[in-house]
C-alpha cells in the first residue's frame, strides 16, 4: 500500500463508497504482518516510496514461498534477490507470471505497471564475469520504474571499448559502475562524466583480489570526485540508490 492507495481508501470512506468496517479490514495488516518467521513491512512503501524487497539467501524455500504468497495479496510489484532455481519454481506454483533472471538470481513479479522514467540509469560493467551483479542491478532498477541502459565488457584492459560508448554513459542521470579485479573502471568513468557514479566492487578476481576487497578499497580511494561505493556484489543496493537519484 502506498500513499495514493491510502488517499483513495480515505476518499472512498468519506464519499460513502466504502464502509468503515471494510476500510478497517484493508488496513488491518499495517504497519506489518507477522508470519511467525518474518514480519512483512507493509508500511515501507508509504515511508520510503518502495515496497519491501525479499532477500532470499539464508531463507528456506518454504519461507520464501510463504512470504511472497502473503505479499501477493497486496497487489504490489515484488522483487526477491539472491534466489535460486528451487525458490523460483516454488514461487511459480503460486504465481505463474513470476519471472526469473537466473544470472542475476532475481525473482520479479509485476502486479502493476510502473511508468518508466524519461531519464535513464546507465549500468557499466568491466567484464563478462561481472554480469551477475549487472543483472541484479538492472532487474532492480527496472522494477522500480527506471529506464536502464547496459554497457558491458568495457574494462580498462581494453579501454577503447569504453570510449565508443561514452555518449550513452554521459546521457544517463546516474551511472552504476560494476568492476572486479582492481576496480579501476569506477575512477576512469568518474573522471569523464558530470553525473553521480555509484561503484559496485565485485568478488571477481584472483587471490589478491580477496573476494572483492581489493576492488572495494580501490573504489573507496578513488581520486575522481562524485564516486560513491556500495558493498561487494551489491547490485541491488546500487540500483536502489540510483533509482532514488534518477527520480529526484
Amino acid at each position: 500500500m502506498n500513499k495514493s492507495d491510502v488517499r483513495r481508501l480515505l476518499e472512498s470512506v468519506k464519499d460513502g463508497r466504502m464502509g468503515i468496517e471494510e476500510a478497517s479490514k484493508q488496513i488491518e495488516d499495517l504497519p506489518y504482518k507477522d508470519l511467525g518467521f518474518a514480519k512483512v513491512d507493509n508500511h515501507r512503501e508509504i515511508r520510503v516510496g518502495y515496497p519491501e524487497v525479499v532477500y532470499c539467501a539464508g531463507k528456506t524455500v518454504k519461507q520464501v514461498k510463504d512470504t511472497i504468497q502473503f505479499m501477493l495479496t497486496k497487489e504490489n510489484n515484488i522483487l526477491a534477490t539472491r534466489a535460486n532455481e528451487e525458490m523460483y519454481q516454488a514461487v511459480k506454483e503460486i504465481c505463474p507470471e513470476a519471472g526469473y533472471n537466473s544470472l542475476g538470481r532475481v525473482i520479479t513479479i509485476r502486479k502493476r505497471e510502473e511508468p518508466l522514467t524519461d531519464s535513464y540509469i546507465a549500468i557499466v560493467a568491466a567484464g563478462t564475469s561481472d554480469l551477475p551483479v549487472v543483472e541484479e542491478a538492472a532487474e532492480t532498477a527496472s522494477l522500480l520504474g527506471n529506464r536502464v541502459e547496459k554497457i558491458v565488457d568495457v574494462g580498462v584492459a581494453g579501454i577503447h571499448r569504453l570510449f565508443s560508448k561514452m555518449e550513452v554513459i554521459r546521457g544517463a542521470k546516474v551511472v552504476i559502475v560494476v568492476a572486479g579485479m582492481e576496480g579501476a573502471l569506477a575512477s576512469v568513468i568518474g573522471g569523464l562524466v558530470d553525473k553521480p557514479v555509484i561503484a559496485v566492487p565485485t568478488s571477481v578476481g584472483y587471490g589478491a583480489n580477496f573476494g572483492g576487497l581489493a576492488a572495494l578499497l580501490s573504489m573507496l580511494n578513488s581520486c575522481a570526485g562524485g564516486v560513491s561505493v556500495v558493498n561487494i556484489d551489491n547490485g541491488f543496493g546500487a540500483a536502489y540508490n540510483a533509482s532514488i537519484i534518477n527520480k529526484l
